[in-house]
């Protein structure tokens, strides 16, 4: 098994950015596609944005285009998730997520179900 480990969380004045990282161990990061996910109090966990193994091919959910951005540093075995401008619907639990043959293509739903290996998530909050 990946393990995976989420930081760079916390709280944030609305319209700061933070920079999320999510590292892996156990297996060469390279060897998964990477999703990105995020759970509000009372919501369903959502698709945030994924990148895959290579970094060629990205996906951000139109919800947060433009403000999110998504990368990966295979040498050093972690991914990112940049958020800026961020926004008070913008708090939740972030989560990192590994899959090995998960597809990530522009404009496909991303689905938690489909990933198998799961970070412990970081807590982001925002204050206005």
């Amino acid at each position: 098994q990946v393990h995976l480990v989420e930081s760079g969380g916390g709280l944030v004045q609305a319209g700061g950015s933070l920079r999320l990282s999510c590292a892996a161990s156990g297996f060469g990061l390279d060897q998964y596609t990477i999703g990105w996910f995020r759970q509000a109090p009372g919501k369903e966990r959502e698709g945030v944005s994924c990148i895959s193994r290579s970094g060629d091919n990205s996906y951000i959910t139109a919800s947060v285009k433009g403000r999110f951005t998504i990368s990966r540093d295979n040498a050093k075995d972690t991914a990112y998730l940049e958020i800026n401008t961020l926004e008070p619907e913008d708090a939740a639990v972030y989560f990192c997520a590994a899959d090995p043959i998960y597809q990530c293509l522009t404009g496909t739903h991303l689905q938690p179900d489909l990933f198998e290996y799961w970070g412990q998530g970081t807590q982001v909050a925002v204050s206005s």
